[in-house]
């Protein structure tokens, strides 16, 4: 039997109902009942954090699933990936070609929208887009198998849940998150430079010439290390609510809307810190 199988998610007391709570204090009863649940809930989500994390750096290793959540989880969101870095791109450059021209410096364009794109946009509208996807997705799968008890027959078999499932899935949101924000920049690089040479007739030289001149490695990898925040965030809020569904079905509902609540908050809450961080720098 594996020695770190009796390590899991702490389970969570089922909270005490409201009526309970209510009939001491109706008010601040309830307050602090809802309170406490919540400090318990994330105190348990930072403890999972740290199990995931010795255990995705200890061996025994699963090559082998972590190719096929890769593949589950990143290969398939590409389209949606695709569509909102072209889109993303052809507005801001739309929108920024016009405000330059007023000033008579749109040739500036390709400055503004590749720092925009690297450092912000990439990253962020990625975050949200394909994590409230994959999150919902790794909640939804771990809901059901919670459920209908299939984790706690992994456990009984000796099997560690923690290690078998959400290692995979956490290691691959990692690593498939900074990748898709790269592949953001570059796509959503290409549609601004072609819409601002059909509409405001810029050069494509001109346009790279100039996102060039100003943009640095630093604001490159400033979107990349958001994309590895970001990515870690979602693998972990879906793992979790995954793993402690609680009401059957109904349940799994719950937990994977607040997975992409969370998650699309959380996403938010980072980018203001790691920007604020690297601006600093």
């Amino acid at each position: 039997m594996s020695t770190d199988a009796g390590l899991h998610p702490p389970r969570l007391s089922r909270p005490v109902e409201s009526s309970q709570a209510g009939a001491i204090n109706p008010l601040g009863g309830t307050f602090v009942q809802r309170m406490s649940e919540r400090l318990a809930r994330l105190g348990s989500l930072i403890v999972m954090t740290g199990q995931v994390a010795v255990r995705a750096v200890s061996p025994p290793y699963a090559p082998s699933a972590l190719v096929y959540q890769m593949e589950a989880l990143g290969v398939r969101s590409l389209p949606i990936a695709l569509l909102t870095a072209t889109f993303a791109g052809l507005v801001i450059s739309l929108q920024f070609g016009f405000f330059l021209a007023r000033f008579g410096v749109q040739y500036t364009v390709g400055r503004v929208v590749v720092l925009t794109l690297f450092r912000e946009l990439s990253p962020v509208l990625i975050a949200l887009t394909v994590g409230a996807r994959v999150g919902s997705g790794i909640a939804a799968e771990l809901g059901s198998m919670t459920v209908t008890e299939q984790v706690d027959a992994i456990r009984a078999l000796g099997a560690d849940p923690l290690r078998k499932l959400v290692v995979p899935r956490v290691l691959a949101c990692l690593l498939l998150t900074p990748a898709l924000t790269v592949l953001a920049d570059v796509i959503g690089m290409l549609a601004g430079a072609l819409v601002v040479n059909v509409q405001y007739g810029i050069s494509f030289h001109l346009f790279f010439q100039g996102a060039l001149d100003v943009v640095l490695m630093g604001d490159f990898l400033s979107g990349v290390f958001k994309g590895f925040v970001f990515g870690g965030i979602i693998g972990v809020v879906g793992c979790f609510k995954g793993l402690t569904v609680e009401g059957g079905t109904e349940g799994v509902g719950r937990a994977t809307t607040q997975t992409v609540a969370i998650t699309s908050v959380s996403v938010c809450l980072a980018d203001f810190f790691i920007t604020k961080l690297t601006l600093s720098l």
